[in-house]
């Protein structure tokens, strides 16, 4: 009989199993991964992606010291209120109060209409214009002092419209990357652990942030620490998008993969495609998908002809190529469409092209090409 071997095993939680004689000894955890424990997803870091750490750790520093220049805006905002002036009404505040929030829930409505759509397949995009938005509301904010009074109205009004605008484009777009995140049906825990962690930033950037308000009063030292805070905040948040390793083959991604395996044949993994992968900077081709009906005469007899077999029809014209996709056509389907109308020949978007694309790690059954209504066209 064989001698029973030692064998141990040890995961990144920090806990240690031993085997001897097939007897298990489970070791202890330390008592920081025992806090820690509170703030990550349960079996952390088996039960997410592998993305998740670097996104939570720039996503909490961008939040810290967003808090930190929240709260040196919302004293110009209650400056701007009245609040210290004798001449001042709380009935006045109250109101103005009321249009700021009045103001900023009807361009929710509008962005969420227009917008809404687009937010999931461009996630990144949309999670890093929300705090644009908001610092842009934050800079309205500090600078309404010094405004006089219906210029003062206008840009609280217009800050409140950034921050609704921030409001509903990072939170759609937070909700995405949770998705993405989550690899073992936890979404709902990853979304409360994330709460948590939330919490516990705002905390500290509250308790720092009290000595801000307290010693930084004059106009230079406000403006001096909002450009750093602000600063720090849009590239932490820019970096902790820009680590994230979307599977989802939307407009950009697609037409990496498709342009590096025209060029060497290879499928780029979904970590190579985010290293390339721009922001806010991409420049889209002159092709998209149909968000309108087709007028009456713009799809021709030769057009249905020459996509006869396909689940798709491109028609060219002057603005570009419009993509109208059939009813019943499927992400595969779609994408086929994409490459196509950037590439051209049919050829490349064979069994075995797609067999590689999801060996090399990317989600074929999520939609992430159309960004507006999911028009489908019938051809009898």
């Amino acid at each position: 009989m064989a001698t029973p071997k030692l064998i141990s095993a040890a995961d990144e939680s920090g806990i240690i199993c031993v085997y001897k004689d097939g007897n298990p000894k489970i070791k202890s955890r330390s008592y920081f991964r025992t806090v820690l424990d509170v703030f990550l997803p349960a079996g952390y870091p088996h039960t997410v992606t592998r993305d998740y750490k670097t996104y939570q750790i720039y996503d909490s520093l961008q939040a810290f010291s967003s808090t930190i220049a929240g709260l040196l805006s919302s004293r110009a905002v209650l400056q701007g209120f009245g609040v210290g002036d004798a001449a001042s009404s709380a009935t006045a505040a109250v109101l103005l109060t009321v249009l700021q929030e009045s103001t900023g829930r009807l361009a929710t409505i509008l962005f969420a209409h227009r917008l809404g759509q687009a937010i999931e397949p461009e996630c990144k995009f949309y999670r890093f214009l929300a705090d644009i938005f908001n610092d842009a509301g934050l800079f309205l904010e500090v600078l309404s002092p010094a405004l006089p009074h219906y210029a003062k109205v206008l840009a609280l009004c217009a800050s409140g419209v950034l921050r609704a605008l921030c409001g509903v484009s990072g939170m759609s777009a937070k909700a995405s990357l949770s998705a993405h995140f989550a690899r073992n049906g936890n979404l709902a825990e990853l979304n409360a652990k994330d709460g948590s962690q939330e919490t516990v930033v705002s905390l500290l950037g509250m308790l720092v942030g009290s000595l801000f308000v307290r010693y930084v009063e004059s106009p230079l030292a406000v403006w001096a620490w909002m450009l750093a805070l602000v600063g720090a905040h849009l590239w932490t948040n820019y970096l902790a998008v820009r680590g994230v390793q979307m599977r989802s083959l939307n407009k950009q991604r697609a037409t990496v993969v498709v342009t590096e395996f025209l060029r060497t044949g290879r499928v780029l993994r979904p970590d190579q495609v985010a290293a390339k992968e721009k922001i806010l900077s991409w420049k889209a081709p002159r092709v998209d998908f149909a968000c309108t009906y087709p007028r009456l005469g713009e799809i021709s007899p030769s057009d249905l002809q020459a996509f006869d077999k396909m689940e798709y029809v491109i028609v060219s014209g002057t603005g570009g190529q419009r993509i109208y996709l059939k009813n019943g056509a499927s992400t595969i389907d779609a994408l086929e469409a994409w490459i196509t109308a950037l590439k051209g020949p049919r050829s490349v978007v064979d069994e075995d092209f797609w067999k590689a694309i999801a060996s090399a790690g990317w989600d074929l059954e999520t939609n992430a090409m159309e960004t507006g209504p999911a028009v489908r066209i019938v051809v009898a």
